[in-house]
């Protein structure tokens, strides 16, 4: 199939090249690298044309969302792979997913994520929200094993290492700019549940995830913008009728949230996250959905988060929260 990799990037000009460098020795290379270069204050551009890829350059951070956005539209393949800097790809990444996504007939993949010298431990899967609008990236810091190592259908795929068919975007449009970044692939496998799509999550395909190399991984920006993110979906996504019937979870989810991110030194980072998305809120209440559909979506998400923390023992986070909510 034919792929074009997109890669944003601000200030990484090191990782830029063995991003490229890993595309290059795939077993199936994308036909095209796209470097969606941030404004970047070092030599990205330089690195990225030296290695035969093209650059795209802002002049200023625009966030992932816009990055990624400029590089779908820069496409001309039927096949988009979004791809963070900071992963470093087996060799026959592309090749298994591709593979996955020929027999499975499905619209978008993604592959296992492990942490960096924990050749046993994951980085992350596949992505499901709360009704409480706190997401879980499945797997985050768990041994391997079941059930991360079975094929299986998913609706929320993480863009830390992704591939889409074109048709994808087509269908439920590109990434929500307001959320520059984090939390921008939760609201598009939000959407790609509610249109119907499904992708498949391929074990086989494997990659190592160095994590948050642009902000770092405690940075205050990482937890403003998350907390703020998770408001805005709920700004985005849930009707008057559906904040009523899920006021208790959402109150339980956000609160829970922000004392993560105190537990991190992070507090005051994400309660202005919060505040400035309740001051934003009526920006985003202009094509709400039907609040049937998104009680289904988020209430079969937050029912695939209970059984596997179930089945796989409880995260701390998750315990409280359904300690004290219960899942539907």
């Amino acid at each position: 199939m034919r792929v074009t990799a997109v890669i944003p990037s601000w200030n990484r000009e090191g990782l830029v090249r063995s991003a490229i460098v890993n595309l290059r020795a795939q077993t199936c290379p994308p036909e095209r690298i796209l470097i969606v270069d941030n404004g970047s204050a070092d030599n990205t551009r330089t690195a990225a044309e030296e290695l035969g890829a093209q650059c795209i350059r802002f002049e200023t951070n625009r966030g992932f969302a816009e990055a990624v956005n400029a590089g779908i539209r820069a496409a001309n393949s039927d096949w988009i792979f979004i791809l963070n800097n900071d992963v470093v790809l087996q060799p026959d990444w592309l090749e298994r997913m591709g593979n996955a996504l020929e027999q499975t007939r499905a619209p978008f993949g993604v592959g296992k994520l492990l942490q960096p010298g924990e050749e046993n431990r994951l980085d992350g899967s596949w992505d499901l929200v709360s009704r409480g609008a706190y997401a879980w990236r499945c797997g985050y810091e768990r041994p391997d094993g079941a059930p991360w190592r079975e094929q299986r259908w998913i609706a929320m795929a993480p863009m830390t290492a992704a591939v889409f068919h074109r048709s994808v975007f087509d269908k439920v449009g590109l990434l929500e700019t307001r959320f520059e970044s984090y939390y921008e692939d939760v609201d598009f496998g939000i959407r790609c549940a509610l249109a119907g799509l499904e992708g498949v999550y391929e074990p086989s395909a494997c990659a190592v995830h160095l994590g948050k190399a642009t902000f770092g991984k405690k940075a205050a920006r990482v937890y403003f913008l998350s907390a703020r993110n998770q408001v805005f979906l709920l700004a985005k996504y849930y009707p008057a009728p559906t904040l009523r019937r899920f006021w208790w979870p959402v109150l339980v989810g956000q609160t829970l949230a922000l004392l993560a991110a105190g537990k991190q030194g992070h507090f005051f980072p994400a309660l202005r996250g919060k505040w400035q998305a309740l001051r934003r809120w009526p920006e985003f209440r202009d094509a709400l959905p039907e609040s049937a559909a998104i009680e289904r979506v988020v209430s079969a998400s937050e029912r695939e988060i209970y059984e596997l923390q179930r089945s796989l023992g409880f995260d701390i986070y998750w315990r409280l929260y359904f300690t004290l909510v219960k899942s539907e």
